[in-house]
């Protein structure tokens, strides 16, 4: 799942009450249990609304990066893996990089030292792990394809079904694979706090996972694990009201499986995040169920605010304000920021109006809608000022694009030694690759 929010706390914000539960005692859908009265404490319905925090310390000297590029810090990153680790030694639960929120594949042997594989979603993210990462390579996708299946299950360890039909597309492939994957069944708890539903697994009418009054029993044969992902960068709190949902809808099945995976959108590495009371909930967890392996895979709690996107001014321009022309797209290089949509925060820059000067800043794509907001500064912009946008390393730097052919950010590291290492910079021919 992704980030989302205000310049001031890009992040998650939630309803007060949730729409798929309508109230206690009463059941969600025909067939299923009354959910219990004390998931409707005061404190649940609570919006999770998180202050703004101080920024991690930042070593990266922008002034030897190149423009436009995405620079990832490798301190910060260990500081996040170090409090993924210590999670893991406290609990027990297995914790994988989700590589849908963090790709930073050159990253990954500084991953590897703290966490023992990744989940992938796609073919290709699977080949990324198991090529880049090594360690263990767990697979979910909401559908699996005939042509590339074969090659899945050459590289999962765990390998997760979306729906039962898929098991029993696949199943006989599977448990016949020399390899000996462990097969699961996403299911969906009918509980979630993610208010947008573009990033609610769970919400209604969701292709995601199996309902309970849809769950098949009589086809477990063969299932060694349930997945179940319904956070979006949230807290604790709203893990423990997804583990009330989902043992109390698919409770009766565990003694039966192997593992069970609680997905991502722990927001762990997150200032405020509330750990003791996360440990708390998965040893209880572990201590009501101890022949599971338990697992989570955040992505975004592997790179948050571990790097940023340095860019820079080339032209501005006036038409009713003033409009400075960045050497990046929003579009291109940020879509999030227009998908959510989200306003991320620029290093040294304030609300407009807060500081002497305010710039309209946009992306060089022609599209018109090519814009990131309005920002205000101490000094004048001008060609060849300096734009730090901040946290763009997860989820961000994943989803780019070529789009109208503008220039693709380079892709560095800053190392621990203080060194820049350049790890790419993108070319014509590899634009023409992508487009035929």
């Amino acid at each position: 799942m992704e980030r989302r929010g205000t310049s001031a706390h890009p992040i998650l914000v939630t309803k007060p009450a949730f729409p798929q539960l309508p109230g206690p005692g009463k059941a969600t859908a025909p067939g299923t249990e009354p959910l219990p009265s004390e998931w409707f404490r005061p404190e649940a319905l609570l919006a999770t609304l998180f202050p703004a925090m101080a920024y991690p310390e930042i070593r990266t000297e922008f002034s030897r990066v190149p423009s436009p590029c995405y620079v990832m810090e490798e301190a910060r990153l260990r500081a996040n893996l170090e409090l993924l680790r210590s999670v893991m030694d406290q609990t027990g639960v297995k914790i994988i990089c989700a590589l849908k929120g963090f790709s930073f594949w050159r990253a990954f042997p500084l991953v590897r030292e703290y966490l023992p594989g990744a989940t992938a979603s796609s073919l290709n993210e699977a080949l990324l792990a198991h090529h880049e990462m090594g360690g263990e390579v767990h697979v979910y996708a909401p559908v699996y394809g005939e042509d590339e299946f074969g090659q899945i299950l050459d590289l999962a360890g765990h390998l997760s079904f979306n729906s039962f039909s898929q098991w029993e597309r696949f199943r006989d492939r599977t448990l016949a694979h020399p390899g000996k994957p462990s097969p699961g069944i996403r299911v969906n708890p009918e509980y979630s706090q993610v208010e947008t539903d573009l990033y609610n697994p769970c919400a209604p009418f969701s292709r995601l996972g199996v309902i309970a009054s849809q769950f098949r029993d009589d086809l477990l044969d063969g299932i060694e694990g349930l997945h179940v992902h319904a956070l979006c960068e949230q807290g604790s709190d709203a893990f423990e009201g997804l583990l009330g949902a989902f043992e109390e809808r698919f409770g009766r099945y565990l003694a039966r499986m192997k593992w069970v995976n609680f997905g991502g959108g722990h927001h762990i590495t997150r200032e405020d995040y509330d750990i003791p009371r996360l440990v708390r909930l998965l040893k209880e967890f572990k201590a009501r169920h101890p022949h599971l392996e338990v697992i989570l895979e955040p992505g975004e709690a592997v790179g948050w605010r571990t790097g940023e996107l340095v860019a820079t001014v080339l032209d501005v321009v006036k038409n009713g304000m003033d409009i400075a022309l960045l050497d990046v797209s929003v579009s291109a290089h940020m879509p999030d920021c227009l998908e959510m949509p989200y306003r991320p925060d620029i290093q040294g820059a304030g609300e407009p109006g807060t500081k002497p000067h305010t710039y309209r800043l946009g992306g060089g794509t022609c599209l018109a809608g090519d814009v990131l907001g309005d920002y205000s500064f101490d000094a004048p912009l001008e060609a060849g000022s300096r734009i730090i946008l901040m946290d763009m390393i997860h989820y961000t730097m994943v989803k780019t694009s070529f789009f109208n052919g503008v220039r693709h950010p380079d892709i560095a590291t800053w190392k621990e030694d203080g060194s820049l290492q350049v790890h790419r910079r993108f070319t014509y021919e590899q634009f023409r690759e992508k487009l035929g």
